[in-house]
């Protein structure tokens, strides 16, 4: 089911692209080797610059985290040329479309399975759903104190119903920081405070900020949010200002 949504996706993406071209589809099993220079992410694609014997070329992929710098492998490609993204409002002459790519040669060999909780994973950022185990998340030795008209992360948690679609304003240290992802900036919180577990907020912003940073965060809560494509957060804040 997987795989079949993935090819449904990537041939809907064709169709609905302008003056795009199919010049060659590989199903050899040969293993491409390329050290990532730029990645640009939409909705539910990854665009994925490479450095490959000395060439670059352009990739698609499932949206996916990889990290520039980095060395990756992919194998099946499906050549286009003449493509045009109309989320990024750029052509590529040449792309090269795959189903995934990988951080190990072995990886890249093995064939894609269908995953029992297939929630993609935004770059830098954790997705759950109700019925889906959180994955881990560090939690750091932080101590912020609550500003005036603020609420801690705790008191949050606990009554996210009470708040959930009010404007509230908390205060932390920015612990994950993911700029330009689906047009907004993504970042991480926390203020040393929990409940039932519960530590660490998700919000999104058009401020720029570092990790490390102390911030006053003011913003809408939503709960159970489901951006699409399997992308459904718990509880976010959306649309932040930061307020210092």
């Amino acid at each position: 089911m997987k795989i079949a949504l993935n090819i449904l996706a990537i041939l809907v993406l064709f169709l609905s692209c302008n003056n795009a071209k199919k010049t060659e589809t590989s199903t050899a099993s040969e293993i491409h080797k390329g050290i990532v220079q730029e990645v640009l992410h939409v909705r539910e694609y990854s665009y994925i610059r490479v450095l490959e014997d000395g060439q670059e070329k352009w990739l698609a992929a499932p949206i996916t985290n990889v990290e520039k710098g980095g060395t990756y492998y992919y194998s099946k490609t499906m050549e286009m040329n003449n493509f045009e993204s109309k989320e990024l409002n750029k052509s590529f002459e040449t792309i090269y479309f795959i189903d995934k790519i990988s951080t190990s040669e072995a990886d890249a060999k093995m064939p894609l399975i269908a995953n029992p909780h297939p929630l993609p994973m935004v770059p830098g950022q954790e997705v759950t759903s109700a019925n889906t185990p959180k994955p881990a998340i560090d939690k750091k030795e932080v101590n912020v104190n609550k500003a005036e008209n603020t609420i801690n992360l705790a008191e949050l948690f606990k009554n996210k119903d009470t708040y959930n679609n009010k404007v509230v304003r908390v205060r932390g240290e920015v612990t994950k920081y993911n700029p330009a992802i689906m047009n907004v900036n993504w970042l991480h919180v926390q203020d040393g405070t929990e409940f039932n577990g519960e530590f660490d907020l998700t919000a999104t912003t058009t401020s720029t900020v570092q990790v490390g940073d102390v911030v006053t965060l003011e913003g809408k809560v939503t709960l159970n949010k489901d951006f699409g494509a399997g992308y459904v957060y718990a509880i976010i804040i959306e649309n932040a200002v930061i307020l210092n």
